[in-house]
């Protein structure tokens, strides 16, 4: 699935948008963007296009994926969840996250470093079998804490922090990360990007002032939907914003060709 914005067709006006428009199965596009081809007299198109390498180099950038900006936040087991918040307490769900079955929590904890502090910090739920804290270099400069990028779960050997709830508090011997950017994706978007779990994307944002990322961790499961994530200090620095989109250039360290291959 891709997302059509009227920014992304934009970016086409340099090469020329395709008259008529094509529509993959899946794809979305905003309104806008369908009235910016109205107003052109541009029609849209349903095609049946499975594979990226047989596209030319402009539908391979409709290969879209959304973007997830994250800001610090923190992953409990269930066993802390009790300490922080009371004996037999559970999470309170407040909105729903992009991936299926998560949620961000009402619920925040204080973060204290070395060096200080930061309260109000989100809890994502549900709890998990280890507790996990995930900050920004800029956060880390401030808590005086050296968090190694990590992907979510590789906690062995990061650093520690205490955590104070209302109820209580924990003392981390580990668990400190600044989240390595990765993209989830299902079965059915590995296949079509024609990826496995494990691969890296090269990604491309859109605009005048692009910014590539080279080392994209591809995530694969059958509990996932298309999202990109980046931390906020990654996000700031390339204008991205949640909902936003980036495009696929290339994989495993390889750029794609003029025919995507």
């Amino acid at each position: 699935m891709g997302l059509i914005t009227e920014s992304y067709l934009r970016t086409l006006l340099p090469k020329g948008i395709p008259n008529p428009f094509p529509l993959r199965a899946g794809d979305k596009i905003t309104p806008a963007a369908a009235d910016f081809l109205k107003g052109r007299g541009i029609v849209l198109k349903p095609v049946e296009i499975t594979n990226l390498s047989e596209q030319p180099e402009w539908q391979a950038e409709q290969y879209t994926i959304p973007v997830g900006v994250s800001n610090r936040h923190v992953h409990l087991s269930p066993e802390d969840v009790e300490i922080l918040f009371g004996p037999g307490y559970s999470l309170v769900p407040d909105r729903e996250l992009s991936q299926p079955g998560q949620f961000a929590a009402k619920e925040k904890v204080t973060l204290l470093g070395p060096k200080g502090f930061i309260q109000g910090v989100r809890i994502l739920g549900p709890a998990r079998g280890a507790t996990q804290v995930e900050i920004s270099r800029t956060d880390g400069f401030h808590l005086g804490v050296h968090a190694p990028v990590r992907l979510s779960g590789d906690i062995e050997g990061t650093p520690g922090i205490t955590l104070i709830g209302p109820n209580g508090c924990v003392v981390l011997k580990q668990g400190v990360i600044v989240a390595k950017r990765h993209v989830h994706m299902s079965p059915a978007d590995a296949e079509r990007f024609q990826v496995k779990n494990g691969d890296t994307i090269i990604l491309q944002t859109p605009g005048d002032r692009p910014i590539i990322y080279p080392d994209v961790v591809v995530r694969v499961s059958d509990r996932f939907v298309l999202d990109f994530h980046v931390d906020l200090d990654e996000g700031n620095a390339a204008n991205l914003r949640t909902g936003d989109y980036v495009y696929m250039t290339g994989k495993n360290g390889q750029l794609l060709t003029r025919t995507g291959r």
